[in-house]
């Protein structure tokens, strides 16, 4: 055995954890008690230390965020996926609703600032502006909260979750405080181990390819899943390598490799690819909408 798999095993003997990126609070906390509510979430700073844990053992899944339905992609993290040693075994949606939160004997009259992460200060700007409460950027919302709990300001309200209420000690001001309803973040769920079971009636297969440097290869290898009835929900490309040249492309689709149709459209699409790489066969969450 080789000796970081004897420390993986010792780690997975202890309390089964999940990772995620930022305090103990985040939104991402609120991923972790919605998907995983058995395992101990474990709080990490980067990423980076997020797949780190997961293939060191320390944790036994980690929760990503990919994309946001105001903000679009969340950056790095499709670098990131491919070389991370860990595949995608579920999806889940997690609904960003703000609190304004303030310490212990303090009301919203009281509060002069609010402070919160730089995206999330403008999905409340219209509660701010009825209060003429001024906005404060914060690195972290969860990490102000725990900051404004152990500085005992009185003017001050952080804007984050409401676990990070519960969490920090935080008296509850107002509670869903954004201006528009549909704000709403997707996670994936992963692990070092790849489950391609069939678990649902609808399957999701995601996967990274680059294609060849031969003139419409993209478009040829696009028609092998429209030819064959393969709904393809999303297709990003970033450059890879430093490089303009070398564009690698992010898809999912609905479907399983198994199935007759998802197979050719990916015998199709491996003619005109240098490389295709599943990520993840996992089935669709029951929030996806």
């Amino acid at each position: 055995m080789h000796p970081n798999d004897a420390v993986r095993e010792k780690n997975k003997k202890m309390t089964k954890k999940i990772a995620f990126q930022g305090a103990l609070g985040a939104y991402s906390h609120e991923a972790c008690n919605a998907a995983r509510p058995d395992l101990e979430p474990l709080a990490c700073k980067t990423f980076d230390q997020v797949i780190a844990a997961v293939n060191s053992g320390q944790a036994e899944y980690a929760m990503l965020p990919v994309e946001n339905s105001t903000y679009g992609r969340v950056a790095d993290i499709h670098r990131l996926l491919p070389e991370s040693g860990l595949h995608i075994i579920d999806e889940t949606f997690t609904r960003v609703r703000i609190s304004m939160m303030a310490n212990q004997g303090v009301s919203l009259p009281d509060v002069t600032v609010a402070r919160a992460h730089l995206v999330l200060l403008p999905q409340a700007q219209k509660f701010l502006d009825e209060h003429d409460i001024r906005a404060e950027t914060a690195v972290d919302s969860a990490g102000a909260a725990a900051e404004l709990a152990a500085s005992g300001e009185t003017d001050v309200a952080v804007m984050a979750s409401e676990i990070a209420a519960d969490i920090y000690g935080l008296n509850i001001l107002a509670r869903n405080i954004e201006d528009h309803g549909h704000n709403t973040t997707r996670f994936l769920v992963m692990s070092t181990k790849p489950n391609h079971e069939r678990r649902a009636d609808t399957m999701l297969t995601t996967f990274v390819f680059q294609v060849r440097n031969i003139p419409a290869a993209l478009y040829k290898a696009m028609g092998g899943f429209a030819t064959n009835g393969v709904n393809m929900t999303k297709l990003e490309s970033y450059m890879v390598g430093g490089s303009f040249t070398a564009t690698q492309f992010y898809a999912d689709i609905e479907g399983h490799p198994d199935d007759p149709n998802v197979k050719l459209a990916l015998d199709e699409l491996a003619y005109f690819t240098d490389s295709i790489k599943i990520l993840g066969v996992y089935p669709a969450s029951s929030l996806r909408g």
